[in-house]
């Protein structure tokens, strides 16, 4: 009798204690993102038959632009595994510097149906003759990243980072952040032959 009483408390404490969990209000997970291992910073030197030298990281594939009407010197520092690239073009001067910046800065300034804002940061590296602009481009844009660098006579070369996925800035802001980088190196790292 006493442990048939035992077992009915029980049921009953256990009972209560069910429908007194309940009684919360339900709160909407945040989405999260899966995490990305990124490899450790490690450079190369490129330096060919190209009218310049840079280092890029040994994570990326440098890979000859080979699309139809690509140009000579053209090429993308492709990431595998990574979806991202960076898609390089490089222009000789013959009395179009102007023209070529104009161009470039048009083709950052597409991005302001996305973009939140556009940082721009001046790059001046009188030894090496190296000048140039570095855009960053906040939001959902498709291209979170763009510059161009001249020597403004002969050279002018300018790049943009793409990720092959839809644009997403809070899934993307880790691997922006981390290939930005590479993107800095190559600028600080490039020479003119």
């Amino acid at each position: 009798m006493i442990l048939k009483r035992l077992m009915i408390l029980s049921v009953w404490a256990l009972l209560l204690l069910f429908l007194s969990g309940c009684d919360s209000t339900p709160v909407p997970k945040p989405r999260g993102y899966f995490r990305i291992d990124f490899p450790e910073k490690n450079y190369q030197q490129f330096d060919s038959t190209y009218p310049f030298s840079f280092e890029y990281p040994t994570y990326a594939t440098f890979v000859p632009d080979t699309e139809p009407g690509a140009e000579p010197y053209w090429f993308n520092l492709v990431f595998e595994g990574y979806k991202a690239q960076v898609h390089i073009s490089y222009k000789p001067i013959k009395g179009n510097a102007d023209m070529l910046l104009e161009d470039g800065r048009e083709l950052v300034y597409k991005h302001t149906v996305k973009a939140d804002a556009i940082t721009e940061q001046f790059y001046s590296n009188p030894e090496r003759r190296v000048y140039g602009m570095l855009y960053q481009i906040k939001g959902d844009a498709a291209s979170p990243m763009q510059f161009f660098v001249t020597d403004s006579t002969h050279h002018f070369l300018r790049g943009a980072l793409y990720f092959n996925v839809e644009p997403n800035k809070d899934s993307l802001d880790p691997a922006i952040r981390f290939f930005s980088q590479d993107v800095v190196r190559f600028i600080e790292t490039l020479s003119w032959k």
